[in-house]
C-alpha cells in the first residue's frame, strides 16, 4: 500500500507561481510512475502531468504546457509540481497519484493510489 500526502496548496495571485509537493510512503517510491490530477468545482477530474520512474519524458496536458513542470526526488520519496504563470482556471483541488504502470497514469488515467488533495486558489 502506498500513501500519498500533498502539500503546498493555497492562495496565489494570477500570474504567480506555486509548487506542490507529494510525499509518498514506502521503500519503493522510485519504481512508481507519478502523476498530478486536478478537479475544479462542477467539473470532472482532469489529468495534469505525469512522470515515469526514471524521471524522463514528462507528460503534460496541453493547457499547462510551458507553465507547469513535474519533477521527482526519489531519495526523498517526493514528487513536485511547479506551477508558473497561474491563471484563474488553474484553481482546483490537486491530487497526487501513483502506479507501477506508467500507462495507467498517462493513458487510462486510472492509477492505483491517490492522495487526499490540496486546494489551490488563484485570485484575479
Amino acid at each position: 500500500q502506498v500513501q500519498l500526502v500533498e502539500s503546498g496548496g493555497g492562495l496565489v495571485q494570477a500570474g504567480g507561481s506555486l509548487r506542490l509537493s507529494c510525499a509518498a510512503s514506502g521503500r519503493t517510491f522510485s519504481s512508481y510512475a507519478m502523476g498530478w490530477f486536478r478537479q475544479a468545482p462542477g467539473k470532472e477530474r482532469e489529468f495534469v502531468a505525469a512522470i515515469d520512474w526514471s524521471g524522463h519524458s514528462p507528460t503534460y496536458t496541453n493547457s499547462v504546457k510551458g507553465r507547469f513542470t513535474i519533477s521527482r526526488e526519489n531519495a526523498k520519496n517526493t514528487v513536485y509540481l511547479q506551477r508558473n504563470s497561474l491563471k484563474p482556471e488553474d484553481a482546483a483541488v490537486y491530487y497526487c497519484a501513483a502506479d507501477k504502470q506508467y500507462s495507467k497514469v498517462v493513458y487510462t488515467r486510472t492509477p492505483d493510489y491517490w492522495g487526499q488533495g490540496t486546494q489551490v486558489t488563484v485570485s484575479s
